[in-house]
């Protein structure tokens, strides 16, 4: 029997007699579980309405292991993670008794405490710890630059995996490909893909929350600049957020209303079928790791135009597709669309590098590294 706990700061809800959990990360785990007889999963549960992005676990030996929430803007619920932690330490300390294996997905303030616990602890030798956000620079928190600090001098005794390569990389920290794809939506992808041609209108895809932090404003004011340039042009923008209506008036005084679609949070499928139609996707995000969002969009064949943080220029460098600007480049990014546009075969060219780039984001592939890192055999 193995058994596997994760720790993480995943928002979890209740909607009706389901517990449902941030999408992405519920498919993630949902693959990672086909490794192990039973997962453990603690995580926040929020005792508020959950939103439209979160889904049910589908996999019978998931367990989730459910601890309040902490954590927030104000200097109130800030000071707040301290009283919450010895619930914290209690539930990692009574669930690393019985795990074979534990994986920590970081920064967050719950792993934060489980990487500092593992330090005192032997046992599970198979440790596994997950640094989602950018590894490199200096623009991060200052709970983010500990953990980061944490993990390089290996504290934890465990096997840390980041996105992109970086200098002077420690052999216990692993470059790895932030997965996002079943073998399905490869082949979906590619189908779509090989039919695709760049034509007018263009059409460009935003998925992710609607907040300032992922460049939203930016993206509208980049199709509003690519029409007033002449080239027709539609945004699709998958994802919600507080900040939707103020994104909504931003579009009618930039007059470009009709150039934009806000589609509110959509089921993995209804996104494939905006996916099949884009032809570039915009991601001018302030900080990122490496996002989903951008391996998805480029199995349909979509070449990225995004912003020069985290890991993202490494890996646009790796494929050889899309182009990075800083994130408050408006200038850059219309020039970046309106060039494609105007060079067809350029564009194709770097669409179907991204279509091929896209298999690192496997699921399979995925499940492989893992097991190598964690020295599992084949059944687990």
């Amino acid at each position: 029997m193995s058994r596997l706990l994760i720790v993480s700061h995943t928002a979890h809800y209740r909607r009706g007699p389901e517990i449902v959990g941030w999408g992405p990360t519920v498919r993630e785990i949902e693959q990672l579980a086909r490794l192990f007889d039973e997962v453990v999963h603690i995580a926040p549960l929020h005792p508020v309405d959950a939103p439209a992005s979160a889904q049910p676990y589908h996999a019978p030996n998931i367990t989730l292991c459910d601890v309040p929430p902490a954590g927030g803007s104000n200097l109130r619920d800030k000071l707040d993670i301290f009283r919450k932690y010895p619930g914290y330490f209690s539930a990692i300390n009574a669930e690393l008794a019985h795990a074979d294996a534990v994986h920590v997905r970081c920064p967050a303030n719950i792993a934060l405490l489980a990487i500092l616990i593992l330090a005192f602890r032997r046992h599970p030798a198979r440790r596994w710890i997950k640094y989602g956000g950018t590894w490199g620079g200096k623009q991060a928190a200052l709970t983010s630059r500990f953990q980061r600090w944490w993990l390089r001098r290996n504290f934890s005794r465990a096997e840390v995996t980041v996105n992109g390569t970086w200098p002077d990389q420690p052999p216990h920290i692993h470059s790895f490909d932030n997965p996002c794809l079943t073998a399905e939506e490869l082949a979906e992808g590619r189908k779509a893909a090989s039919v695709k041609q760049i034509e007018t209108p263009v059409r460009l895809i935003f998925a992710g929350r609607l907040e300032p932090a992922k460049g939203v404003e930016q993206a509208l004011r980049v199709i509003a600049e690519v029409n007033r340039r002449g080239t027709p042009a539609f945004l699709d923008l998958a994802g919600n957020g507080p900040d939707r209506p103020r994104y909504e008036r931003l579009a009618g005084e930039l007059q470009i209303t009709d150039r934009i679609n806000f589609h509110g949070w959509l089921t993995r499928s209804e996104l494939s079928h905006l996916y099949t139609q884009a032809h570039i996707s915009l991601f001018p995000s302030l900080s990122e790791g490496w996002p989903k969002a951008l391996g998805e969009a480029m199995a349909y064949g979509i070449v990225p135009a995004a912003s020069s943080v985290g890991s993202i220029p490494y890996y646009l460098n790796r494929f050889g597709t899309g182009r990075t600007f800083s994130p408050d480049d408006v200038a850059g990014f219309t020039e970046a669309v309106l060039w494609y546009h105007q060079n067809q075969e350029a564009w194709k060219a770097e669409s179907e590098l991204a279509v091929s780039a896209a298999t690192a984001f496997s699921y399979d592939a995925y499940l492989a590294a893992v097991g190598e890192i964690l020295g599992l055999t084949d059944n687990g």
